[in-house]
This record gives C-alpha cells, structure tokens and sequence, in this order.
C-alpha cells in the first residue's frame, strides 16, 4: 500500500476542499483552523532551549506542535504551499538540535523530556509531529526524511520506550500519551517494532501494559475513569488519535469493537457526566472551566458520530460546541446536524455509572429533568473511589476526600458547586504554575465539598493511603419519570464508628415551577458527634429566618482540614424548629429549607484565610452545625422567582416551602413531611435497607394521594 497520511487519505483531504468557503459547520471549523495559523505564521519558527516550568519556552514548543498539526494537515485541505514549507522548515529545525538539548529539569511526579519539563508535555509534542509529518513525507526529499526520522523521532521513541520504560507500561491517562505518541509516530516513520511496542506493552502480552491493556484496565464497566471527567477527557484525545490511526493501518485489530466496543463506552461516560451547560463536574482535582468544547471530547463527538451511532445528542453536542473535527468524521457530523430538524439541546437523561475495574467500587448517581421550557435541572451524587492509587503511578494522586458529594444544576447555572482544583495553569509565578499548596490543604479536603464533615475532620483522616481502601455503595436509583426520580448511596468507614447514608429526590409538585429536591443525609453512631453539612454556593444572601451576628474581627472557622482556610464572616443560633436560607444567584433565586433541630448553629463562611499568597478564590460557603449520635438532616431545595435588575423585576422572590421534619428515621426507613405556604402537605417515605430488593424502597404522597410508588421511595 502507497503510503497515506495517517489521519486524513488524499482523498479524503479533497472531499474536505468542498467545504472551503462554506457556511457548514465544517466549513466554519476548517475557516477557524485557517485563521488561527495565519495569526502565527508571522511570528515565525523558533526552538527555543529551556525555560521556566510554563513559561516563554515551554509555551512556545506546545504553540509549536499546536500549528506544525495544523500545518500540516491545512496543506492537504488547502493545498497551500506555504504550510507545506512551514511544516517541513519546523521539523527540520527540531531535527537538527533535539539531541543537542540535555534532559530537562522536573519539578514533577512526571520525568523530564528534552524539550519539556515532563515527558508527558514531550509524548504529546511527538504525537502531533507526527501526524504533522505524515502529512507532508510524499513532498520531502530523501534526506529531509532520514534526517526528521533518524535525529528527531527515533530518538524521542528511545527516550520514552528505553530511557523510561518504567514510565512506559503504566496504565494511567499519562500512560495513554505515551503509547499513542509512539505507536502514532511508530506508523509515521513505519517502524512496525515501536508500533507494536505501543500496542502490546513491551512485555507483548497486552496485560502488563501497551494501548489494549489501557483501554481494557483503565476503564470501570460502565467506561468511568477513577481520576474523574476533568483527566478522562483529557484520555480521550490519544485515545481517538491513536484508534483511528489504528483502524487505517492496521483495520483487522477492528479496534473499535475492543472489549464490547470500550472506545464507545467510556467515552459517552464522560459524555453523560457534563452539566446541561458543557461542563464536566469537579470531582477530585478538577479546572471548573473545563467542558464539553475541549478537544478530546470534540474530536470524540465527530469519531462516535461515525463509528457508532448517528443520535441526536451528538449532533445537539456539535450544535453547543461550534465546530467538528477537520476529519472525515467530522464532515460526516457536519452533513448530519445541517440534514436535521431543530435539536433540543443533548440530554442524556438519568443514570447511574460505577467506579472501578469491575464496577465494585461505588460510582456517580445523575438525575436528571427537562421542563415544558427545555430548561434542564440535574443533581449529582458521588460515592466512587478515592481518586488516586499510590500503587499505580506517582502522578495519580488527584483524588479528594469528598464521598457522598452533591453538586445541584439548574437555570444554566451550578447551584450547589465543588472548588475543584488550587491551581493557576501555567502562570509562573503562582508555585510554578503547578497546583498551589492550598490545593492539599484545603481543596482536597471534605469541608470544601458538599457533604457532612465530622468533627471538623475530613474523611479517612485526610489520608490518601486509607481512603483509597475504601468506596461507596449503591443503595438504590430511581428514574425515568420526571414525577419522581431518586437516588441513594452509603459510605462506611470514612470516619471512625461513623455510617453515612445520603438519598436524594427529585419530584414535581403542582404550583412550583422547578423539581423539588429533597436531601436526606443520616448519619448512625453510638457515640456523640459534631456533624457540620456544608454547602457551597454563589451569589448573595436574601434572607434567613432566623438571627445571625456579622463578626467585628475575622477569625477562621477552625484550625485544619480545611476549617483553617475558611474565614467565619456571620453565625447565629436556630431558635426554633426547621430554618431557611435564600440566596439569589444570576436571575434565579433559591431557597434550603432544613429540618434543624433546635439550638443548630449555622456558619457562613468564606474562603481566603490562612492564604497569604492570596492562591484561593473567594468564595461563600454555609456549615449547618448539629450535634448527635445517630441524626438525619433533611433539607429541601427550591428554585423560585425571577430576577432582572435592568428591568428592575423581580418575582416570587419567596420560595413556596414553609416547612420541613423529619417523623421519623431508624435503620428502616425515614419518613419526612413538607408543609407548603399554600398549606398542601407532601410526605416522603425512604428505605434506609442495605438489602431491600429493587421493588420496596421509594414513596410519595402530595395531598393524601400517592403520585408515585418506586419501591424505594414514597411520596405522599
């Protein structure tokens, strides 16, 4: 066979030329693509040495490889020969010093490259040359092609496969980089031994390591990684780089049909992860901006589109992001949203997903609600595994102390939020760019989620060690009825004699615009406790029913796990049964309504102290303070009103639940009562049995009538 570019056939190059000038989402991608590199071919081609850790330097070889790909594979589109030579011009150069660089100084987890300060950075670097240059090897002369192979890419093959080979084999989402930037440039240079290598592992037995054992051990059954979305995603480029240059060369592998089609799996489970806005939830160490736009997830939509399946939430996908891969698939996705009616926006409706290689380590929860106005609610709960192991790699140490985390979605907007991460990407001065101290010390810990911190300590003693012995179980899941949906997990052991159990509903009461959702967090031990439900949110308070003092001096809420990173800026006593908090956020305002027991202590709090290098965000968070053995908070969340300051409107800026309590809770069953303004009542019934089968869990009852029977749950 006539040698081909990798990822895009002569043919195929020319199909995407009827595009050019077009108003088609292709045609826009490939427009986007053009202009990008016609803003940096005037600043010319340097291979600078080294440099800070995400400085001049480092930036300047990522923007290298950046447009040396977008070179490249614009001139077989456009075939413009200024890309040509640009393209031939920077490898040659690269070529001709890459040896000369010493290795570079880490101040990672992660080894040094020539040209990085971490190999990861240079396995990326090599696999985008490399598509680069099979774009353009038809148009090199002899010499060009031994001199780019022999001193550029051979030796980065050696470096990764010979110098780090301990590195090589590890199955992690760095580990993915590795073995897709060798294979991916072992079929550039044809060099069948490295591609095999990248395949197979370099044991050859597809279980100790290569891309077969990555794509059958990375993954849980359901396709979730235990890193969370923000690193899934980011596997996801060299995933569909790697498999579609597979598929093209080496078809009888029929890799997309891997372990029951795993590339599908694990790729609609980050998918189904995201917001109803594109953004993908902040579990473990996570960037709150990162969505659905990202390049890996991009690339991924146009490939399923293709290889899988022609649904409509991918093309409602490809709507939201604005651009296809500038690929065959992508024009196929092109050609499919232009031959389509009006899409509704993707909807992956509810779900469940479970953690670990066999699905045994708890998982994630979603709910999910779409209204008469499309507008989509979503409530999230999380019980997975810690995200890190120790065991696996140096750099898989991102997980947070977080289990039974809740994150709320409505009106476009998070409601209910994790941090996320304590980095500032690539800004040098902030700690190198790297993740800041305040990252371990308070973003990792469990009071800078949203669930219950036990006397003032996070989860399995903040240690990562112990958490990663530990995961969540599934109680039970409910849904497929907007009436009424639930979802319920436990956790045991996360604190010392301590047993958590968190359900959530989600169910339509006449009158209220938005889902209710009913939060049941029981705590049972035999001793006596200091239980603080924290919640995070944005926006201002409105009001509250009861009275708070504002501090004259500012004093942290504690002294560590994070307690010591949050400034107390008001508190004040629950002087009767039951309290409310309202808070106004973009045009919407909210309300939690709490079962607290008298004498509750309840905290607003801010983020910011103990942060000299001011490296945090400042951000409000309230701790609702109980104390107890065994104890349920119940809390009520309600989306009410409008508001628009330039039209000065504002509506129903009062929410229509009055009251919650809790009647009863034992290791049984809870049972809640919600009193409405109006004065309808609605009774929430809930199976606390770890054992209970799949029919007997779930009841509601509004106004004396039974709406919806699920076993697990009963509202009435």
């Amino acid at each position: 066979m006539s040698y081909q570019p990798l990822l895009m056939s002569f043919e195929e190059a020319a199909e995407l030329r009827t595009h050019l000038n077009t108003d088609s989402l292709m045609g826009r991608s490939i427009a986007t693509e053009v202009a990008a590199l016609e803003a940096y071919l005037p600043v010319g081609i340097e291979i600078p040495g080294h440099g800070e850790a995400g400085g001049y330097e480092h930036n300047r070889h990522k923007q290298n490889y950046i447009h040396l790909d977008l070179a490249g594979r614009l001139f077989l589109i456009t075939q413009d020969k200024r890309y040509l030579d640009y393209a031939k011009t920077m490898l040659v150069e690269y070529a001709k010093v890459y040896t000369s660089f010493e290795l570079n100084t880490s101040r990672d987890s992660n080894p040094p490259g020539r040209i990085f300060h971490q190999t990861l950075n240079e396995n990326m670097w090599m696999l985008y040359a490399s598509c680069a240059y099979s774009c353009i090897r038809h148009e090199l002369t002899t010499d060009e092609q031994q001199l780019i192979e022999n001193d550029l890419f051979r030796p980065m093959i050696d470096l990764f496969v010979d110098t780090y080979a301990h590195d090589f084999d590890i199955v992690h989402n760095h580990g993915l980089w590795a073995v897709a930037g060798v294979g991916i440039c072992g079929y550039a240079i044809n060099d069948q031994a490295s591609v095999d290598k990248a395949l197979y592992g370099l044991a050859g037995d597809s279980v100790s390591g290569g891309f077969i054992a990555q794509l059958t051990q990375l993954f849980s059954p359901d396709g979730y990684y235990m890193e969370g979305p923000y690193y899934h995603r980011f596997s996801l480029r060299p995933i569909y780089l790697f498999a579609e240059t597979i598929q093209r060369r080496q078809p009888e592998i029929d890799i997309y049909n891997l372990k029951d089609q795993v590339i599908k799996t694990t790729t609609y489970a980050v998918m189904s992860t995201a917001f109803p806005n594109g953004v993908l939830p902040a579990l473990n160490d996570s960037s709150k901006t990162m969505d659905i736009k990202d390049e890996g997830v991009l690339i991924a939509t146009s490939v399923c589109f293709k290889r899988y399946s022609q649904d409509d939430n991918l093309k409602s996908m490809a709507v939201h992001q604005d651009k296809v891969w500038v690929h065959g698939s992508g024009a196929a996705l092109s050609d499919g949203v232009a031959n389509s009616e009006k899409l509704a926006g993707f909807n992956w409706g509810s779900l469940q997903l479970t953690d670990g290689p066999q699905g045994e380590r708890g998982g994630i929860s979603i709910l999910r609600h779409r209204d008469v106005k499309a507008d989509d609610s979503m409530a999230l709960l999380w019980y997975g595994q810690h995200g890190s192991d120790h065991k696996l790699h140096s750099a898989l140490d991102h997980g947070h102390f977080d289990g039974l985390h809740l994150s709320l979605f409505n009106h476009g907007q998070e409601v209910t939020h994790d941090y996320g991460f304590g980095r500032w990407v690539n800004v040098e001065p902030k700690f190198g760019g790297r993740y800041i101290p305040e990252n371990k010390s308070y973003c990792k810990q469990t009071v800078a989620h949203n669930t219950v911190v036990v006397d003032e300590t996070s989860q399995n003693q903040g240690d990562t060690a112990t958490a990663e012995a530990r995961w969540g179980e599934p109680h039970f899941f409910v849904a497929g009825d907007n009436n009424m949906q639930a979802m319920s997990a436990f956790v045991r052991g996360y604190y010392p004699g301590v047993d958590q159990q968190r359900t959530v509903v989600m169910f339509e009461v006449a009158g209220i615009a938005k889902p209710i959702v009913l939060d049941l967090f029981r705590l049972t031990s035999d001793e006596q406790h200091t239980y603080d439900y924290v919640m995070h949110h944005s926006g201002q308070i409105i009001r509250t029913d009861f009275e708070y003092q504002t501090a004259s001096k500012l004093k942290p809420v504690g002294e560590k796990s994070g307690y010591q990173h949050l400034w107390n800026i008001a508190s004040g006593r629950v002087d009767q049964q039951g309290s409310l908090v309202s808070w106004l956020m973009g045009s919407s305002y909210y309300s939690m309504v709490s079962s607290a027991t008298q004498d509750s202590e309840v905290i607003f709090a801010r983020t910011g102290a103990n942060d000299p290098d001011f490296n945090l965000r400042s951000e409000p968070v309230m701790l609702l303070r109980q104390q107890g053995k065994t104890h349920l908070f119940a809390n009520v969340y309600e989306t009410h009103g409008y508001f628009n300051e330039a039209i000065e409107a504002s509506t129903d800026a009062r929410g229509q639940v009055s009251k919650v309590e809790v009647l009863t809770h034992t290791a049984d069953a809870s049972a809640v009562k919600l009193t409405l303004v109006s004065g309808q009542e609605v009774n929430v019934f809930v199976s606390n049995k770890a054992d209970v089968n799949a029919d007997s869990h779930t009841s509601l009852e509004i106004a004396g009538k039974t709406v919806s029977w699920k076993g697990e749950v009963h509202i009435g």
